[in-house]
């Protein structure tokens, strides 16, 4: 019988905890609840005390955030959309992507127009428009079927004078400003190397016939920033400098707010 006893089994009883007082975590998400509020408050009364303009802003925001490619979105291009934003309360990337979108609709429509004319039937492998670095390139290339000045001037012929100005037609819609740039083979020009006349000045005369078919178009005065002569210093075919392509004229529509 004495032994009995280590066959006994041990029964341990715990008790239940009731709560856990004051270190329980219910409070945390009252509290969270309560700063949320007191932000959300906060942020409505800075709008309430901003201008007219950042409120706008923010109302068109969050009508429509993406916007953007609709046409309802934030815009700085007149005739763009049915909000305009202050450059100051948007960022100079946001500012240049709306911008190149509204060059390339500018370039489409361009292409499209002289598509559909019978006068420019024939060139238009020779009108190139780009996005660059600057803004919107459009280059308009000699051909050995079309040339556009007469050999050695910058006299501009019917057709080409026609060509610019449609394009200053487009480009008059905006208001950045311009830099037209001209460009010639490595054929050297008779006198030149006397210090005569040269491809420099050919040139750069080339593009003022340009800037001045341009404004006949209807691009302003003012819009006129540059006028480049490159002679054959930024051949496009290097391979070949007397290829007739490096004979061009370029016109460079510039961003707004380059970054």
């Amino acid at each position: 019988m004495a032994d009995s006893g280590e066959n006994t089994p041990i029964i341990i009883k715990k008790g239940k905890r009731k709560g856990e007082g004051h270190h329980g975590g219910a409070w945390k998400v009252a509290y969270a609840d309560f700063v949320t509020a007191m932000m959300a408050l906060f942020i409505v009364l800075w709008i309430l005390g901003q201008s007219e303009q950042v409120k706008e802003a923010v109302a068109g925001y969050f009508k429509d955030p993406v916007g953007f490619g609709t046409g309802r979105g934030p815009t700085v291009i007149d005739g763009g959309g049915m909000t305009k934003v202050s450059p100051e309360i948007m960022s100079d990337l946001q500012l240049q992507e709306m911008e190149r979108k509204k060059l390339e609709q500018m370039g489409e429509e361009l292409l499209d127009e002289l598509s559909s004319s019978s006068d420019f039937e024939g060139i238009l492998d020779q009108v190139e428009i780009e996005i660059i670095d600057e803004g919107l390139r459009i280059e308009i290339m000699e051909s050995s079927e079309d040339v556009f000045f007469e050999v050695g001037t910058a006299q501009m012929n019917n057709r080409a004078e026609q060509l610019v100005r449609l394009i200053g037609k487009e480009i008059s819609k905006l208001n950045n400003k311009i830099v037209i740039e001209g460009h010639t083979d490595s054929r050297p020009f008779p006198g030149a190397e006397n210090g005569g006349y040269s491809n420099y000045e050919l040139s750069a005369d080339r593009a003022n016939a340009a800037r001045r078919s341009l404004i006949n178009g209807g691009v302003k005065q003012e819009q006129i920033d540059e006028i480049r002569g490159y002679a054959d210093n930024r051949l496009r075919n290097k391979n070949n400098p007397y290829d007739v392509v490096n004979r061009r004229i370029s016109i460079i529509v510039k961003y707004t707010n380059p970054l």
